[in-house]
This record gives C-alpha cells, structure tokens and sequence, in this order.
C-alpha cells in the first residue's frame, strides 16, 4: 500500500523548505509552500467514477487522493472536485466554492500588477505568487501557448482580471508594476510561425514599454539565455555579447529578444523608464506543457507512460536546470531591486543530457516503487539526430544575481523533478494527460 505521508522537500543544504520567496527590497515575497502546491498540484482536484453518470455513490478517490496527498496538507477546501467517467472519457467539471486565502494588504502596500503572458508555464506560476501575497494582479494572454486553466482558479476573485488580448496590438491599463513574459518560448511553438514570433518580441515589448511610460510603472522584460545563441564562453556572464546564427531556424527567437532588450534599454536612456531584464536559463515544473518539445517534460512522459526516453544527438550536450519556484524569486526579487542590468537567472548545476536521461529514469523509477506501482519493463535510452542550431553548452554565471539580489537557487534538480514526476503522475491517475 502507497504511502500518503508528505514528501519533504530538502534545498542544497539539507534544510526543510517550508516556504518560497525572501522580505527583499521592501517587498515582501514569503508565502508557504503548500499554498503553493495546493494551486499546482490540485487546483482542478479530480475524482474519477466507476460507474456511469447516474450515481454519485461510484466516485472512488482513493487513487487520486493519494497520489495528490504526497504534496498537499489539508488544502482540499479551497480545490473544486471535479469528477472524470473514464467509461466515455468525460468530466464533469464544478467551480470552486471558496478561493485560497490571500494576504490582506492596506491599499499603500497593495500593488496593481500586470503580467504578459500570465497564463503560460511561468507566468502562472508567478500569478500564483503575487495573488496569494494580496495585490491585485491582471493578467493578458492570447492563449497561443498559454492556458485558462493554469489561472482558472483565481477567475472571480476581486483582485484578479483575466484578458484575452495579444500583446502586438496596444492595451491601455493603470498599473505600477509590469511582468513582460508574453512570447512563445518553445522551438515547436516559436518555429511554427516565425514571422509572428518576431511580431511578438519586438511589437510587443513597444506596446508594453509605451505603456510603462504612460504610467510610470516599473517594467521587467523576461529575456532567455538564448541570447547568447551557442555561446563560446563558459559559464556566460551578462556582459557577454553572445554567438548567434541571425538566419537560422532559433532566430525568430533569439534575435527577437535580442531587439526587445536593445529596445527596453532604448527606452531606459530616451525615456527614463524603469526598466529590469531577466536573462532566464532552462526552467521546469508542474504546468510545463507535456508535448512542447522541451527536454524535461519529454523525459518524465516517456518515462511515466513505459516509453524509451528520446536523446537528440549523443547525449554530450550540457544543460543547467532551474526549478521554477527559483525563478519565481528571482524575477521578484528583481523587480523590486534597484538593479538595471541584465541579470541571468539559472542553475549553475550542470548536467550532460544524456546524464539528466538517466536521472529522469531512476526518479520515476523511485516514484513508482514508492507508490506501489511496477512498471513492466525497464525504459531505455534511445539516441536521434541533433536539431539544427541546437546550442552544445549552456549555464549561467549568476554572481551578479547573488551580488546584487542575495538570490542563489535553492531547490536541487533531484527535488524538483520528483515534484514535476508526482504531478505528472497525479495527472494520468485523473485522466487529464
């Protein structure tokens, strides 16, 4: 029989973590962990029935009780209780009856924020963040990449808007604070229209900078380490120029956040703007999209569902991964800094891809012995052609970030990725992947 106790979740020093976030630069960012996770890992709590649609009394939740009850502690109230027929693959979903309790600010403290992008991966996730600390957060997506339900469970609130809108056009709001995270950050979702990509970077960030002016309010542009294309140096600091192929299949998108700084900082000396930029290395959690291509997410699907695990080229190639909650507070904490440079936020912990393979695998591996759950067959790592342009070496030096911010990560990759496996895994248990 599975356990139901909580997993702890232990950083880089063998400390408990408890809550994200830091009291920074006159903002305060803490919020406890398992409010957090109590949004990610239930915020559409399904049950699934045994019987037909007919009878209440076959609802059995025992499967996904328990594979929910490993992260969350006694937050079901605050989580709707939708119920999935796997006999025809439908569900009934219900709305919540009560939203999770956020801090109640005075209105001196309280910030109207708005974020680009919120109902993506990372957006969500810092929508999540600035709800739950009470100030009033609005948020604008097309959808392209995004989804409602990341943010479904905040629609309704009094602090919350959500807008469908496309950065390219103009959008007129009052506001203090603006998270610039609208683009698609995939190769299979920025490839498949690069012109529009381009359209995005550079005509959204405009709009989005116009506006800052307008309202005098503070703006964050979230850049990538893709900026430095396949960098030469290693690890690369914020003041190296970069390697990138201006023609090649990635250059809608690295050269498209490339003009978006050139243009944020032509802002900053025109126009006096306050601007941040957060150069923001490989990321992963709960909410990443499962069939964007990207390494992480491919790795823990295959495994979950039995498949060999997919290496493109000989699996060399090094990465450095982040756990979003990382990320979270450093985009938060550099907001509210007086820092104006570029800053890489990232992982310095550098793993060959074919390393992270293998980390994947023994993870879920562990998951599924803990769990009670024996895969048939152990999955193998099988080798493909590399992309074009696929960068061989990527990682961040993050002293300016631990200079000027104090923010180091603090979650190990290990830790993370059995998260991200428990969420994945809790997912198929509902029928929702």
């Amino acid at each position: 029989m599975p356990s139901t106790s909580a997993v702890k979740v232990l950083d880089k020093n063998g400390q408990e973590i408890t809550s994200v976030g830091f009291d920074r630069f006159g903002f305060n960012s803490e919020v406890p962990i398992d409010a957090l996770r109590s949004l990610y890992l239930r915020s559409h709590y399904v049950v699934t029935s045994t019987s037909d649609k007919t009878s209440e009394d076959s609802l059995n939740p025992d499967s996904e009780e328990l594979q929910h009850a490993k992260f969350t502690k006694g937050l079901s109230a605050y989580q709707s209780k939708s119920i999935f027929y796997p006999t025809d693959n439908s569900i009934s979903y219900t709305t919540l009856a009560r939203f999770p309790p956020v801090k109640l600010l005075a209105p001196s403290q309280r910030k109207r924020i708005l974020v680009t992008g919120g109902a993506g991966f990372v957006g969500s996730h810092l929508v999540d963040r600035l709800m739950l600390l009470g100030h009033d957060v609005t948020v604008l997506d097309n959808f392209f990449t995004g989804s409602r339900t990341t943010v479904s469970h905040w629609v309704g609130h009094p602090n919350f808007e959500l807008v469908r809108h496309d950065v390219v056009e103009p959008f007129m709001i009052e506001c203090d604070q603006i998270y610039h995270l609208a683009c698609p950050a995939s190769p299979p979702h920025y490839q498949f229209n690069p012109v529009k990509t381009v359209k995005t970077s550079f005509m959204g960030t405009l709009n989005m900078l116009g506006l800052a002016k307008r309202t005098k309010a503070r703006f964050l542009i979230s850049s990538t380490s893709e900026v430095y294309g396949d960098p030469e140096v290693h690890p690369q600091p914020e003041d190296y120029w970069g390697h990138v192929n201006p023609i090649g299949d990635r250059a809608c998108y690295d050269e498209g956040k490339r003009v978006a700084e050139t243009l944020t900082y032509g802002y900053q000396r025109q126009d006096g703007v306050d601007v941040r930029v957060a150069r923001i290395f490989n990321t992963y959690g709960p909410r990443m999209n499962p069939y964007d291509g990207r390494v992480v997410s491919n790795f823990i699907v295959q495994a979950l569902k039995g498949e060999d695990l997919t290496v493109y080229g000989d699996g060399t190639q090094t990465r450095s991964f982040q756990y979003i909650h990382d990320l979270v507070d450093g985009l938060i904490c550099l907001m509210n800094s007086d820092e104006s440079r570029p800053v890489n936020i990232g992982n310095g912990d550098e793993f060959t891809i074919g390393e992270f393979a293998e980390l994947v695998r023994e993870i879920v591996e562990k998951v599924q012995s803990e769990d009670g759950d024996k895969p048939s067959r152990r999955v193998q790592i099988v080798y493909k052609a590399l992309p074009n342009d696929d960068p061989q070496k990527r990682r961040p030096d993050t002293s300016r970030a631990k200079e000027s911010l104090k923010w180091q990560p603090r979650w190990t990759v290990r830790m993370g990725l059995e998260e991200m496996v428990r969420y994945y895994k809790a997912k198929m248990a509902e029928g929702s992947l």
